[in-house]
């Protein structure tokens, strides 16, 4: 790193600073470097050569052999590896090796990910001029050595097949090793040879290099930055690593494979209609878990299913297409759907549960089924045309997709932030920390104009994803121009529409049907992650978004379908940029049910600071509703009246989740928690995004547990780099919920109930870091903490057992170490 830093200081010298001598000391610097390259290769080599000598030559085919006798003849119960093993991998090692930010690379929420291994590339790269190789499990290669062939390296010994060459010729078993070897030092505070930022320099070593990788950093055994195993839990773990790491799989029972028949019955029959249809209905839930609600035990976790495009029908093996995404030519003459069980452990952060029940089915029926409509002939898969669902599914009646979206619209929602990509800053900083969602009702969407509109504009709603993975972040210019059209072509359509009489009123905000509490949502943003949940959560928040049914729509196929986290530069800067337009929408949607007269001062409220063509673009009379609203106001404060207007308008279907007030706690308690919500300013900066807080009540055994939230104002969510420089800290501010919210905490605290009042006052008063780390010394549970363990397996159990479906473990890779 210090070769690079010198580097790039001296090629942005002026000419006049950048002397020969300079450059002289870099050539050095590049010569010793290399040399040191050449050494560690060598080192590497003999390592190899003698993990040769010592336990043979390393091939997938011996762990595969030893698997296969081992199923025949088990060494070992399946009971061992369910109730004694498994336990353990969930909740030491899952907890942080999943998803695509596990690092590096390395899954070990499945038997599949553990054999596949680690990998020493990495996932999340903004600056690559070519889109990578997607290597997704269960997808682009299945068997041990294909993965080998794709660059994985195993964590788990695929030499010899003795006890020995099982621990000694792991990498996992010596990273285990390593960690009871060296401890974490006895302090509060991990020293800088541990790091622990969000983009740290990951170190991937492979058996040939672990003995350099454990000379120089003995700290950075497994769980790393964390407490080490114990005795017992590490035993276990090298007793099952010395018998082969056998993981048996999970089997699907007669009753649940019955459901599964009859669903994928369903989604494959013959007639045009129902592949159009299934096709949609693939297209929005390939990302979910599905599971038969009827089937499952009360608290108990279903078995969950995910929908697959497969080469082969029913009643058949499934055959995966692997595509980079759900709408890309499958390359067959005819697209099967079908359900895969979900082998591996359910992590929060990925985790999207759909309930697949008799009245869903019902409705699917009558909207893609006996609904009137005709379909002539299926849309292609070429780019232009499956990208853009507003081309591809024009046959499908704008009822049946908007209804089929709404039904569950904290899951469509949900795609984006929990979908193809686990977490990604650059992604979320296009919109605020906390915001309100509500929806425009289905019968306005399902009008002969609306329909018309939507036709009218094809061409100008055209997605970034028709350039797939590879593409030029010129485009961009492209994809302006055409937005700007429509958002033209819309006002006037809407400024004509309620020109004669008509005006928009709360009567055009869907109110779930009077049953459905999917009618509004609160989205939180973390920094590089986000929740959403549904529900009016919190104060009023400074924006909220209204969307209909093509703004829906094109956030899905924006950020869920045709996101590809292995995308190029280009594409992940178009689709950054495109959802720019988007929030816009959704923002000018909800502003056009304030007064005429305040619209344009709201809006410029919300982005200060902005740039110049933001600033036309507010200004412009182009993207704003000019026609009054229906609606009467009596304040000068028009914005709250709406939010309490809403509140009432959704009253019904307003959800009871994540309320304070319903904790079981005593009224005083829940009084002093309240004041946490209420902290703003510099105060609430100093606190984490997430922090997770225990309460142990006096008079009962079992916890209470409660969600703190920062959030993060800016000036503005438009700088695509700047985000540091955009915050607005001083109006920073804070949100309490009664449960666990966010998949990623920063920040673990635990407290008794009767001590809650000198925790609330010390919160209370935080004005430096220091103060934070003094209310850390009583109430915290910091990584380094000796109960660590316990406290974590204590917060997953009860998430569970309020949450068994919604729960899923969570990720560690964010807590903080202050």
């Amino acid at each position: 790193m210090w070769f690079n830093s010198a580097f790039h200081d001296n090629l942005y010298l002026p000419n006049e600073r950048r002397t020969e001598p300079m450059l002289s000391i870099n050539l050095i610097r590049i010569k010793i470097i290399a040399a040191l390259l050449i050494v560690c290769a060598g080192c590497a080599a003999i390592a190899k050569i003698d993990m040769n000598n010592l336990y043979g030559t390393a091939a997938p085919i011996n762990r595969a052999t030893n698997i296969t006798q081992q199923q025949t003849t088990p060494a070992q119960p399946v009971e061992f590896f369910q109730h004694q093993v498994n336990p353990i991998l969930e909740s030491r090692c899952v907890v942080c090796h999943a998803c695509y930010d596990a690092p590096c690379q390395l899954k070990m929420t499945s038997s599949q990910g553990i054999e596949r291994g680690a990998s020493k590339e990495v996932v999340y790269e903004g600056t690559r001029l070519l889109a990578a190789q997607p290597n997704r499990l269960f997808m682009d290669a299945f068997e041990p050595a294909q993965w080998r062939e794709r660059g994985f390296y195993p964590v788990l010994n695929e030499r010899q097949q003795t006890a020995a060459a099982n621990t000694q010729a792991s990498v996992m078993a010596r990273m285990l090793t390593l960690k009871q070897q060296h401890p974490l030092p006895d302090s509060k505070i991990l020293d800088e040879h541990l790091d622990v930022s969000l983009n740290r320099n990951q170190q991937c070593p492979t058996i040939e290099e672990f003995e350099h990788y454990a000379k120089t950093q003995p700290l950075a055994g497994m769980p790393y930055a964390l407490p080490a195993l114990s005795a017992e839990e590490h035993g276990i773990l090298i007793s099952w690593l010395a018998q082969g790491a056998i993981q048996p799989a999970k089997k699907v029972l007669p009753e649940q494979q019955l459901a599964v028949d009859e669903l994928e019955s369903f989604l494959n029959a013959d007639n045009l209609k129902m592949r159009l249809s299934a096709r949609y209905i693939y297209e929005h839930l390939f990302s979910t878990h599905l599971y038969f609600s009827a089937l499952n035990e009360p608290g108990q976790q279903p078995q969950f299913y995910t929908l697959v495009r497969s080469k082969t029908p029913p009643g058949q093996t499934v055959e995966v297409i692997a595509s980079r995404r759900p709408f890309s030519d499958p390359k067959v003459n005819r697209v099967y759907y079908r359900l895969q069980a979900v082998q591996s452990t359910i992590v929060n952060k990925t985790h999207q549960p759909y309930a697949i029940n008799e009245d869903l089915l019902d409705k699917w029926q009558r909207w893609f089924v006996t609904a009137q409509y005709e379909v002539k002939k299926l849309p292609s898969y070429a780019p232009e045309v499956a990208a853009n669902p507003l081309i591809a599914f024009v046959q499908l009646p704008v009822n049946a997709r908007y209804r089929f979206m709404l039904e569950r619209a904290e899951n469509t929602i949900m795609g984006y932030i929990k979908g193809p990509v686990c977490r990604g800053q650059v992604a979320l900083n296009v919109i605020n920390d906390r915001f309100w969602v509500y929806f425009v009702k289905p019968e306005l969407a399902d009008s002969v104009d609306i329909e018309r509109l939507y036709l009218s504009q094809q061409n100008n709603l055209r997605m970034p994803a028709e350039k797939e993975s590879t593409a030029l972040g010129l485009s961009w210019v492209e994809y302006a121009a055409r937005h700007s059209e429509y958002i033209r072509a819309r006002s006037d359509f809407m400024n004509k529409k309620f020109a004669n009489g008509q005006h928009l009123t709360l009567d055009g905000i869907w109110q779930g049907d009077g049953d459905n509490t999917n009618a509004s949502l609160t989205v939180f943003r973390h920094f590089d992650n986000a929740t959403v949940v549904k529900g009016l959560i919190g104060k009023p928040p400074k924006t909220a978004w209204v969307i209909d049914y093509a703004l829906l729509e094109r956030i899905h196929y924006l950020l869920v379908a045709g996101f590809d986290v292995y995308g190029n530069y280009g594409h992940q800067l178009l689709t950054r940029l495109y959802m720019d337009f988007l929030r816009l929408e959704g923002e000018t949607n909800f502003l056009a049910l304030l007064p005429s007269e305040t619209r344009h001062k709201e809006f410029k409220s919300w982005y200060l600071k902005a740039g110049p063509e933001l600033t036309q673009f507010i200004d412009s009379d182009a993207n704003m509703f000019k026609q009054a609203s229906g609606i009467s106001y009596s304040t000068d404060e028009p914005k709250k009246e709406l939010y309490q207007m809403l509140q009432q308008h959704l009253s019904e279907v307003q959800p009871r989740d994540y309320q304070p007030q319903d904790s079981e706690l005593s009224s005083n308690s829940k009084a002093l928690l309240a004041k946490l919500g209420d902290i703003e300013g510099m105060s609430a900066s100093i606190f984490p995004e997430i922090t997770m807080i225990m309460v142990e009540p006096q008079h009962r055994s079992d916890a209470e547990i409660f969600t703190l939230i920062r959030n993060s104002e800016h000036f503005n969510v438009n700088s695509l780099f700047n985000e540091e420089g955009n915050r607005d800290k001083k109006h920073d501010d804070t949100t309490l919920v009664h449960g666990l919210l966010g998949s990623y905490p920063d920040a673990f605290w635990q407290v008794k109930e009767q001590d809650l009042a000198k925790l609330v006052n010390i919160a209370q008063q935080l004005k430096t870091q220091q103060d934070y780390t003094e209310l850390l010394d009583q109430f915290g549970v910091r990584r380094t903490n000796p109960n660590f363990w316990s406290f974590s397996d204590k917060l997953n159990a009860t998430f569970r057992r309020h949450k068994p479906i919604e729960s899923g473990w969570l990720d560690y890779n964010r807590l903080e170490n202050r």
